[in-house]
């Protein structure tokens, strides 16, 4: 969990790179004032909380380009999470655009 003070650190610039679990900085903080950098040393299994962490850094507001790093070692559980975590996200996005394409079917 992000405590008040490693927040104001961030926010001002102190904190180059965020390092932090995904199920405590996913939701409800607002990250994109201070650093543009996250690393992930662990990936979670939810598409929802990787892409609603990296979302915490880009979003209105964020000057900076931002980067995700991912530190992936070969030959191990990372590498298939990192697989599964493209995959989900790619089915989300054709799921999406389904969606929206029947939605502009029905309105005509």
């Amino acid at each position: 969990m992000v405590a008040w003070f490693d927040l104001d650190d961030w926010n001002t610039g102190q904190l180059p790179l965020l390092l932090a679990h995904p199920a405590s900085s996913g939701h409800g903080l607002n990250l994109q004032i201070g650093g543009n950098q996250i690393v992930w040393f662990g990936l979670p299994w939810s598409i929802e909380l990787y892409e609603q962490t990296n979302a915490r850094l880009y979003r209105q507001g964020q000057t900076e380009r931002v980067i995700v790093h991912h530190l992936v070692t070969q030959g191990t559980m990372d590498e298939v999470v990192m697989k599964v975590l493209l995959q989900k996200s790619m089915n989300q996005k054709a799921l999406i655009h389904a969606v929206k394409a029947k939605i502009e079917e029905i309105r005509k």
